[in-house]
């Protein structure tokens, strides 16, 4: 059995197809989980409570940690420290490993220019810090030799008809409404995005790769980092609209997170616009040979499955 945390998120959905070439026993775990596949078992759970978390957890052999959580850091202060110690101690109990789907706010600032598993951590944002708490556990656990257990980070990430990507709300979805496509900060620095469907095939390769357990992997993501500028091109010369964008500088962000609260989240993450955004995958790349989607076909593979 190999279950997922979040078994219908972005990733989880994902995820549970490629698993299907090492198991044909798949659990989904969420609030009101929905099949993926015709042999998937539902497990509808409130994950705020360790009693379901270990039920969900137990029989399996691998567990998936996907879960997303509201946009917010008080939200994330007050949920993921419990959600990851419930997890670890149901792990442990049932003898499961664990892959935790991570992003890289753990991450100095001065590392975001070219990012690596052994970048420094030492998170700038108060988000950040949640991360660095709840991958901290995790690392605390496999090193008290408790619990096997891996992390899998991602850059910001795209993807076919993914709400979550901030390439598919503040560009792609502009574009269809005639609006221009927005940046933050400035249009001419790099900036690193993971293909969703690379993404859950590598997590689902580490999962199922008995010598992956212990390290941090860098989910693949293409080297050939574009500017903003260059990413926004690809999706307008693929709807064929007109090459503009509409800059969100730092007073404006301010001032609409007055009215609107993921606004008022963003700021603080500034730091990963306002100088190149480097996300190095040469470790998994090399160790499991493996070639990332370009992000040429990634935003034509994007726009043709999310226009359906």
């Amino acid at each position: 059995m190999q279950t997922i945390l979040g078994g219908n998120g972005t990733i989880g959905s994902v995820l549970a197809k490629e698993l299907t070439k090492y198991t044909n026993s798949i659990r989904l775990v969420s609030r009101n989980p929905k099949k993926v596949n015709a042999t998937d078992e539902l497990f509808p759970a409130d994950l705020s409570d360790p009693a379901m978390v270990e039920k969900a957890i137990a029989g399996s052999e691998v567990v998936y940690l996907l879960v997303g959580f509201e946009y917010s850091f008080k939200i994330w202060q007050e949920k993921w420290p419990k959600l990851m110690q419930s997890v670890i101690d149901a792990c442990i109990q049932h003898n499961a490993k664990l892959v935790f789907f991570d992003n890289v706010y753990c991450y100095d600032s001065s590392a975001i220019a070219h990012m690596t598993e052994d970048s420094p951590v030492n998170p700038p944002s108060k988000k950040g810090m949640v991360r660095r708490q709840i991958a901290d556990m995790l690392l605390a656990a496999v090193k008290s030799g408790k619990l096997t257990a891996l992390i899998a980070r991602s850059a910001d990430f795209y993807g076919p008809n993914n709400d979550k990507s901030f390439l598919i709300e503040v560009v792609y979805k502009n574009i269809i409404k005639g609006k221009r496509p927005n940046w933050f900060m400035t249009a001419d620095k790099k900036h690193s995005f993971t293909y969703t469907p690379d993404a859950a095939k590598a997590t689902a390769i580490l999962g199922n790769t008995p010598d992956a357990y212990g390290q941090v992997w860098h989910l693949p993501t293409d080297k050939n980092t574009l500017t903003g500028e260059e990413m926004i091109s690809l999706f307008t010369k693929e709807m064929n609209v007109p090459d503009k964008i509409f800059i969100l500088p730092m007073w404006l962000l301010k001032l609409l997170g007055l009215f609107m609260p993921l606004m008022k989240e963003m700021p603080e993450m500034m730091y990963q616009y306002d100088r190149d955004y480097v996300f190095d995958s040469y470790k998994f790349n090399e160790s499991f040979n493996f070639t990332p989607t370009t992000y040429q076909q990634g935003v034509k593979e994007t726009i043709a499955q999310t226009r359906g």
